[in-house]
């Protein structure tokens, strides 16, 4: 019988503990931040709010904000991206459309903080690090809904295409006070495409590219009636490519050297009805199904495997204003994530994660520039395995939060509790503080804690499984400098601590058998920049972090965690063209079984616009064809080109 360690490696190291011992083997309002699952205003929304200190140079503060993306996962609620205390970052449909990536991790290279560990090619097994925290202490929500494995505790973001994907926001940080368990190094927002007001519109296009890759979409969104209170929007997409060898055999001579493809096809979909300036709800759906085939390691080099793979979610929302200062919103979901392997044609594993969310969130505007946040969430969890059972897993939350603007003061507060009925509770906090130096320029700070529970292996695998472990905790302080302009849009520069204890680390306590203990102890000091903006007309985006992520039990750098990493995307719009590159670039890391090198990969993009329905697209990935690792004995993508051809209903 395998170790939850090892079911860990025969997946590719979905799931990575934080800290590792030398004996260990590792292998909006929107429906997310309001949880009601209202669509959060566009990125070009403007911003009534004044953030200036004075009246006279409130003129100036507005002129600042006029075009500022509007933002909801920072607070659990619509803001202005300078008005965020803590990091955020957002990417709307024009990031998403500029970038080479096809899949959430590959997008997330580009956020501030954000590593990605890859074993193999698309579908294979991803994992985030968000300021030196693991996978399972990053969490990710799509539309306000938990999709993580309650086995492995974290989610399938390899299996989350961006096709189905309207933006997606990312906080830094511990915001457990906001959303609870895993939200340690921060928070991965997904936001599904929704309608717009105006008559039905189709899209598709299809693409092919190296490695036998192909791909198609179809969509379309609008309106249902001349009012446009009834609103739609549908996305098939279906991606197939005959991939590489996963890993390196040189490194894992047990591992079978064939190419390993990879088919994707995945839907969402969303209706929403306003039946008056009070009142909307609605529905929306996301499934993803991924067959993956993977190489193992630990097996003979004729062996082949396969993982079967879905991550789905429906929701019902409604979202209401009772009184001038009072409104409420309301979510019902339903998740899955499943996961299904197989060694030459033999099953050998499935484990089925069912949650059903419930969430009723309030927003009183106590006075001008006040509001205060109080909310309720229930989540059910449960498990279907052929390999090991568990009781199911209920957890009863209540958070409150409080936001007020003082003249050039600026005050976030949240407190939340969780009881879980299989551990115990938590209790977790946030406390923010802005100041308007002037109107260009803000400086921040925040104290807060969060925790991570232990995921359904932590407690119940078979022989290494310990029912009585608790939380992880952190504790975390940070300190930042902002300039926003419309000359140059937002930078951000921030200082940041967090310390680990708890941590749940796999302890052998007889020869062979490892068991989970509260033992572990880390701490990440590091520094975080970002620049989202122009020069000019040429768009920006750019990111560096360094970082001291240590196992302080060990005195060794945490696995995966690179020092120092960043990225750079540039774009601009010539005429009918829009061109341009991104370089992401990372410095050595050690891993569980050697150490990883540093690396630089250029990725070129462009775009001709046919007429105003037609385009066509062209990317090189990996230009300077780079070989490099994210996972030891893991390969990564060599050059590749890849064209496709669009159209757009207008």
């Amino acid at each position: 019988m395998q170790s939850p360690i090892a079911r860990a490696a025969l997946l590719a190291f979905a799931s990575l503990p934080l800290v590792v011992h030398a004996q260990s083997a590792e292998p909006a309002a929107s429906a997310s931040a309001v949880p009601a699952g209202a669509s959060s205003p566009s990125s070009s929304s403007s911003v009534t709010a004044a953030t200036a200190p004075t009246d006279a140079n409130l003129a100036a503060a507005e002129a600042v904000t006029a075009l500022a993306p509007i933002v909801v996962t920072a607070e659990r609620g619509p803001q202005a991206l300078t008005d965020a205390i803590p990091q955020t970052a957002q990417f709307d449909q024009q990031d998403i459309a500029d970038t080479t990536a096809t899949d959430l991790p590959g997008l997330l290279q580009l956020a501030p903080g954000a590593q990605i560990t890859r074993n193999g090619g698309p579908g294979s097994s991803a994992s985030l690090s968000l300021r030196g925290a693991s996978a399972t202490q990053s969490l990710v929500l799509i539309d306000g809904v938990r999709v993580d494995s309650v086995s492995l505790g974290s989610a399938q973001i390899s299996q989350i295409p961006l096709d189905q994907v309207d933006h997606v926001e990312v906080v830094n940080g511990n915001v457990s006070a906001l959303y609870g368990s895993g939200a340690i190094g921060g928070v991965v927002q997904v936001f599904t495409k929704d309608g717009g007001d105006h008559p039905p519109r189709f899209n598709f296009s299809v693409g092919y590219g190296s490695y036998h890759t192909q791909t198609q979409t179809l969509g379309a969104n609008g309106a249902l009636d001349r009012d446009g209170r009834t609103t739609f929007s549908i996305t098939l997409a279906r991606t197939r490519d005959d991939g590489f060898s996963s890993i390196n055999p040189s490194q894992a001579p047990g591992a079978n050297p064939n190419a390993n493809g990879y088919l994707n096809e995945s839907i969402s979909a969303s209706l929403r009805h306003k039946f008056n300036d009070n009142w909307d709800a609605g529905v929306r759906y996301l499934q993803s199904n991924g067959n993956n085939s993977y190489d193992n390691a630990y097996g003979v080099p004729t062996d082949l495997n396969n993982l079967y793979s879905k991550v789905s979610q429906v929701s019902v929302f409604a979202n209401g204003r009772l009184t001038d200062w009072w409104t409420t919103h309301f979510t019902v979901a339903q998740g899955d994530d499943r996961s299904v392997s197989n060694t030459n044609g033999v099953y050998n594993g499935r484990f089925d994660t069912d949650s059903r969310q419930y969430t009723w969130q309030n927003d009183f505007a106590l006075a001008a520039h006040q509001k205060l946040q109080i909310g309720y969430e229930h989540l059910d969890q449960s498990l279907d395995s052929d390999t090991f059972g568990a009781p199911e897993r209920h957890v009863d939350s209540v958070f409150a939060g409080y936001t007020a603007r003082f003249g050039r003061n600026q005050i976030q507060a949240n407190v939340r509790r969780d009881q879980y009925s299989d551990f115990g509770g938590a209790n977790s906090y946030y406390l923010g503080y802005g100041f308007d130096i002037t109107s260009h320029w803000k400086a921040t700070a925040s104290y807060s804690d969060a925790f991570r529970a232990p995921s359904f292996d932590d407690l119940y695998y078979p022989l290494s499984g310990n029912p009585s472990i608790q939380p992880e905790r952190s504790h975390s302080v940070e300190a930042g400098l902002q300039y926003a302009s419309n000359a140059l849009g937002v930078m951000r520069l921030n200082a940041f601590q967090t310390r680990y204890t708890n941590l749940i680390d796999y302890v052998q306590t007889t020869p062979g058998i490892y068991l989970p203990e509260n033992v572990g102890h880390a701490k990440v000091q590091g520094l975080e920049g970002s620049w989202s903006g122009h020069v000019g007309k040429t768009d920006v985006r750019a990111s560096l972090t360094l970082q001291n992520p240590v196992d302080l039990d060990n005195d060794v750098d945490l696995v995966r965690r690179a020092r120092r990493f960043g990225s750079l995307a540039i774009n601009r719009s010539i005429g009918v063209w829009r061109v341009g590159g991104e370089w992401i670039v990372s410095g050595p890391s050690v891993d569980s079984n050697g150490n990883l090198g540093g690396y630089g990969v250029v990725n070129l993009s462009a775009r001709y616009n046919i007429t105003k329905a037609w385009w066509v697209s062209a990317q090189i990935q990996n230009l300077l064809n780079k070989d490099y690792e994210t996972a030891y004995s893991y390969n990564s993508p060599g050059r590749g080109a890849y064209v496709t051809l669009g159209w757009q209903q207008q």
